[in-house]
Parts: C-alpha cells; structure tokens; sequence
C-alpha cells in the first residue's frame, strides 16, 4: 500500500485551513452579521434584532465568524460585544462581494432587481461622493436607526431615519443636493429615502454600498459622544 508523500500531507492541512474560511462564510446570516458589523460593536442581542433572527441562532453563527478569526469579542459585565477582527476583514469582504456581483449571474439578477425597487438608480460611486463630501452645497443624510447612528456614521452626515424622513423634510435646504446612505450594499432603506425626497421635489442620490462600502474603502467613522 502507497503512502502518501509529506508534500500531499502538508498540502491538505493547507488547504483544510482555507476551508474553514470558506465554511465561515457559507451561511447568508454569517454575511449579513458581518455587513452589520462594518457599523462598530454589537451585542448579540443588538444582532439579532437588526438581522430579525433569534438569538440562540445569532450566538451560534457568531461563534462561526469567531472560530474563522473573523470576529473579535469584548466582555462588559454579562455581556459579549463583538465586532470585526480588524480593518483587513473589511477589505477581504469587499473584496468578496465584488468578485461575487461580477462573477455570478444569480447575483446579477438579484442586483438587477434591487435596481428596479423606487429609488435604485439614482446612485453615486464612492469615489464621487468623496469629492462631494468637500462641497458646501451637499447635505449626507444617514437613514438608519438613531442607535446606530450614534455608533457610528460618516462624517458630516446628519441623521434622519427612514421612519422619520417624511416629517423632517423641511429640515433639509431646498437648494442643496442630498445624498442618503444606509447600512450596506443590499440595504434598500436609503433608496426608498430617496424615491420620498424625490417625490419631494429634492435633488437627491443614494451612495452606492452604503455605509459598509465607505468602510470597506478605507472610510473612518465618527461616533456621537454620549
């Protein structure tokens, strides 16, 4: 009986390694936990509420992401805080994502269909809303949760939730452009904002990956001081 060769040995630990990587990232509620970590520190239960998931099962894909050494966790008395392990998963998920919406055809179609939602054309790259975060005449409005923004939010956005958006218009000057973002690349809060602003009479956008694309781009956050 042949015996394999120490280079075939060494070749599967490898490659078993890379696997573990790719079984982190096989589940779509481990993808949208991390997506909802590109905002700052979560607790399992803060997770489990913005991902609408129980939090048994929330804990248990977290304990995934870990054991993959994509997450990192911080104790505060009974509670756990997670939050990414680090800017280079940031990147390694941008990265992942881009390769996924220009590879697949699936994911093509469903990008598509996003598009067709109110709202879903009117987009700017984040390299033009870099240069129009030096224009006085733009103003950013971030539509996610009050909570969230507070975590952290681009700098200079001002913080309208998409609830709130309808009765707060007049908060907004009528000769400026507006730009809306919201969490990630597939969240669709922001473009309904814009169908509403647009209805509105305003000149607005949606940034294209929200606030997670900001990050995964090199974009810092600011956090609200308690």
């Amino acid at each position: 009986m042949n015996r394999p060769e120490p280079s075939e040995l060494q070749d599967s630990g490898v490659y078993e390694q890379l696997a573990r990587l790719g079984k982190a990232l096989s589940n779509p509620v481990r993808l949208r936990l991390l997506d909802l970590l590109e905002q700052g520190e979560h607790t399992v239960e803060e997770l489990a509420r913005a991902a609408e998931q129980p939090v048994k099962n929330t804990s248990a894909q977290l304990q995934q992401l870990r054991a993959a050494q994509l997450v990192e966790t911080r104790r505060e008395g009974v509670r756990i805080h997670y939050r990414l392990a680090g800017r280079k998963v940031s990147k390694f998920l941008g990265d992942f994502q881009g390769f996924a919406e220009e590879t697949l055809a699936e994911m093509k179609v469903e990008l598509a269909e996003l598009s067709r939602q109110p709202g879903g054309l009117q987009r700017i790259s984040i390299k033009e809303f870099r240069q129009r975060l030096r224009d006085d005449q733009t103003v950013i409005i971030d539509v996610r949760a009050a909570e969230e923004f507070a975590r952290g939010h681009i700098p200079g956005a001002v913080s309208i939730p998409l609830a709130e958006l309808r009765q707060r218009m007049d908060e907004l000057p009528d000769d400026h452009d507006v730009i809306a973002y919201c969490e990630g690349p597939y969240c669709f809060a922001s473009g309904k904002a814009v169908d509403q602003l647009e209805r509105a009479g305003f000149p607005v956008r949606r940034l294209d990956g929200g606030l997670a694309r900001w990050v995964r781009s090199g974009g810092r956050l600011q956090a609200t001081t308690p």
